[in-house]
């Protein structure tokens, strides 16, 4: 699963709650479907400019990801490349597209059920639900980091 940090947290919320409240949602464009609408808030770029940048690789965003290489300087791998700075793999970047991480849906209220990945309002719930795990792990992290000072003995 995905590094969880709060910037990943925060533009998971964002996305959900723009798209929660009508931000233009198509699950076949590259700039309007669930990537598409996460990058829209992670670069700022509008849907056409991601649409441009993702024309210059080939397939979806899972394709486009596994394709990604780092030391090309393509505009779409500057758009792969901004996911997986926020702490996304190649994994990730397809369960985001797909609705497809078994821990994400588990974690669904009401249990686990699959996700229709071109229905807004499943896309609204899987980004919410996302960001709600990342943000758990990121407290037990601090948690046992603070039960580690708190273990360690002091310097004399």
């Amino acid at each position: 699963m995905a590094h969880a940090n709060n910037l990943l947290v925060e533009a998971l919320r964002e996305t959900a709650s723009r798209l929660r409240n009508g931000a233009h949602y198509a699950w076949g464009h590259h700039g309007s479907c669930n990537c598409g609408n996460l990058l829209q808030v992670v670069t700022k770029l509008s849907k056409e400019e991601i649409l441009a940048y993702a024309r210059t690789g080939n397939g979806e965003w899972t394709e486009l990801a596994e394709e990604y290489c780092p030391v090309s300087q393509t505009p779409v791998n500057l758009l792969i490349s901004k996911l997986e700075d926020l702490g996304l793999t190649t994994s990730d970047i397809h369960n985001l597209e797909y609705l497809e991480d078994r821990a994400v849906l588990e974690a669904l209220p009401g249990g686990f059920r699959w996700l229709n990945k071109n229905v807004r309002e499943d896309v609204v719930e899987y980004f919410d639900c996302f960001a709600d795990i990342l943000e758990e792990n990121l407290l037990m992290q601090i948690q046992v980091d603070c039960k580690s000072l708190l273990s360690s003995p002091l310097p004399v």
